[in-house]
């Protein structure tokens, strides 16, 4: 009985990072309804297993279960948008400058390789991948930091952000900005905390600016598509 309990957590486990990551890079739209029989048909699994990893996607804030409608991708308001950024910009300075205090030679290599995937994936034109490692650059500070409570928030925080870019990101604004992080890792590796701060309010306030916080419907697409990527 528990070895096959722990086959079902694993399943389920593997459908939530996979549908997250869809979710984080963009392919699955916000409002995209996932049809439970057609997530299962990708990933070859069962609904049961569906159903239990849509759940843990709920809790997570990435999915909205409907009653006797189904599971859709999270849709955040304008007012949920502001209320996300207005937090992180509260939260994300400081650890900025706690993480300035702590860094070490591996947390530099770190946070330059994410640096460098998500210029490559720029490059390459796969702009949700590369906003997914931006966001995971920002929880790899909050983690170096070494503040366990506020980096729980910030991971959160940067998850419902995706969301929130894919919904109303103007993105020939954004992708100017595209060096910040590479200012905010100089200032991280010379252990300047109150620069860092600064340099971390600086981009918060420009990836703020950044977005069209006008309401909008999102663009019908192919669950199948999206996730057999």
């Amino acid at each position: 009985m528990a070895r096959a309990a722990q086959k079902r957590e694993s399943g389920d486990e593997r459908i939530v990072e996979r549908l997250a990551t869809a979710i984080h890079e963009h392919r699955i739209a916000p409002g995209m309804k996932l049809n439970e029989d057609e997530v299962g048909e990708v990933y070859g699994v069962s609904r049961t297993v569906v159903r239990a990893a849509l759940q843990r996607l709920a809790h997570m804030r990435l999915v909205d279960l409907r009653r006797n409608r189904g599971a859709f991708v999270a849709q955040p308001t304008v007012k949920e948008a502001r209320e996300v950024f207005e937090a992180r910009a509260l939260l994300e300075p400081r650890t900025a400058r706690s993480a300035a205090e702590r860094m070490t030679e591996a947390d530099i290599a770190t946070l330059q390789t994410h640096i460098d995937n998500e210029h490559r994936a720029l490059d390459l034109g796969d702009t949700g991948r590369a906003l997914h490692l931006s966001g995971m650059f920002h929880i790899e500070i909050a983690r170096i930091a070494d503040q366990a409570t506020v980096a729980e928030f910030v991971t959160q925080l940067v998850s419902r952000s995706s969301l929130i870019i894919a919904l109303y990101w103007q993105r020939r604004a954004a992708l100017c900005e595209s060096h910040a992080h590479h200012a905010l890792l100089r200032a991280l590796a010379s252990g300047d905390g109150p620069l860092a701060e600064d340099l971390m309010k600086s981009h918060l306030l420009d990836l703020l600016t950044s977005l069209d916080l006008r309401d909008r419907g999102s663009a019908p697409q192919s669950l199948k598509e999206a996730l057999s990527h």
